[in-house]
Parts: C-alpha cells; sequence; structure tokens
C-alpha cells in the first residue's frame, strides 16, 4: 500500500525536453525521412515533417533532455522538508549525474522512482538517451527479465487511474482538482522549446520543472491523505 511506503525512499522525477535541432534543417536528409516514417500517423495530412518538428522533443530518436529535476523527503523527528535539485548543461553531463545519483544515493531495493505518466515517458525516454550517449543503465533504469512487481517505479497518473487503462489525467488537471498549487503558473510543456531555442533562458526551464516535481509529491501526499508540503518545507539546492 502507498500509505506504507517510506517517504524518504522516493525520489520523484520530471525531465524537460527538445527537439535535437532547433529546426528539421539540421538533421540530416535520412533523419528526415524516418523523422516522417515515425510521425505519419501522428501528422495524418494535416502537416509536412518539417511543420511537425517542433513536436519531436517527445520522441527519445528525434530529441534530447535539457534539464532532469529531482526531489526527496527528508524527515527528522516532526520537522519534514523537500529538497529540489537539477542537472543541466550537456545532455550526456546530465544523463552521468543522474546516474551517479542514482547509483551512489538510491540504489537500495527499497528505493523506487516516482513521476507522473514515468512509466510511459520520462523513465523510458532517460533510459534510451542513456543507451543513446554510450551510458550503461544504472540497476533502477534497466528493466530486462524484471517481473512487474519487480519494476522501482512509481506512476502517479498510473496511481490515480486505479486500474482504469483508458483514463488520462494530466499533471494539471490532476493538481488542480485535487487542491495543489498549480506548477503551470509561468510555462507549461509547449512552451519549453521555444524557451529554449528562442529565449535561451534554460533557469525558467529549471524553475518551472522542479515545481513540476514538488506538483508530484503532493499528489503522493494527498494520495497518502497527508498533509501538503508548505512553501517553506521546499529547498531547491
Amino acid at each position: 500500500m502507498l500509505s506504507k511506503l517510506n517517504l524518504e525512499h522516493i525520489l520523484f522525477i520530471d525531465i524537460e525536453t527538445v527537439p535535437q535541432f532547433e529546426n528539421f534543417t539540421g538533421l540530416e536528409p535520412e533523419i528526415q525521412d524516418l523523422y516522417a516514417d515515425k510521425t505519419q500517423y501522428q501528422r495524418k495530412e494535416d502537416y509536412t515533417a518539417e511543420e511537425f518538428y517542433d513536436r519531436a522533443g517527445i520522441w527519445a530518436e528525434f530529441g534530447k533532455i535539457i534539464c532532469i529535476s529531482v526531489g526527496y523527503f527528508t524527515i527528522k523527528e516532526t520537522v519534514r522538508s523537500f529538497r529540489t535539485t537539477s542537472f543541466q548543461g550537456s545532455e550526456k553531463n546530465q544523463l552521468l549525474d543522474f546516474k551517479k545519483l542514482l547509483s551512489e544515493h538510491f540504489n537500495k531495493p527499497q528505493h523506487v522512482l516516482c513521476a507522473h505518466n514515468g512509466k510511459e515517458f520520462d523513465f523510458p525516454f532517460i533510459a534510451r538517451r542513456m543507451i543513446i550517449n554510450g551510458i550503461k543503465l544504472p540497476y533502477k533504469l534497466d528493466l530486462f527479465g524484471k517481473k512487474p512487481w519487480e519494476i522501482p517505479h512509481l506512476d502517479t497518473l498510473e496511481l490515480w487511474k486505479f486500474g482504469d487503462y483508458k483514463h488520462f489525467t494530466s499533471l494539471k488537471l490532476l493538481t488542480k482538482i485535487l487542491n495543489i498549487p498549480s506548477p503551470k503558473t509561468d510555462i507549461d510543456g509547449s512552451q519549453v522549446r521555444d524557451v529554449y531555442y528562442l529565449e535561451k533562458d534554460i533557469t525558467r526551464i529549471v524553475e518551472y520543472c522542479e515545481r513540476d516535481v514538488v506538483a508530484v509529491a503532493q499528489i503522493v501526499l494527498r494520495l497518502r491523505n497527508e498533509a501538503l508540503l508548505l512553501n517553506e518545507e521546499v529547498v531547491s539546492v
């Protein structure tokens, strides 16, 4: 049961991704063709592959990670805090730093990774980009041969489904109906590409990513029927 899980054993995660290049023309011709093939059913006849390229960040084969934010609880007697930190810079360095965090601090059997829609997006995206960057997968992301109950991943979207596989609820909607402060106070996911490539404001993206991490932690608290985090309990380090 979720209520029996030690909060200090959960690493909350969110990533922000963008297309690998600012423009479609940055792709080599063969990759352009492969992107067109990959997206033909999503585009139908409404868009060309080039017109659809602003959405390339949702595929690990054509996108890249520009920020990995994490958060974790520390609880000492009655004092609770939630610490967030982010990895940015070159994608490979981000992934190596994230792997080091997992290997050194969240490597025990009781440790789990948690994200909203993480099983469909964040966790596989990170794993695929690690492989593309020549990085050996850490144990928490290497799922080969593991039974479903052995996979150390927690997904707030899945928790909210309660077994209903047809149901999708965005992080923005879920925070709203659970009376959790919205993380989408500045930008949302659809704007990240422009903020990164046009405004070149990575700080704004990092702050947004960390707000999402806090929101996921708040959802877990609500599902456990526990008090939400206060602003003074959240510390960015």
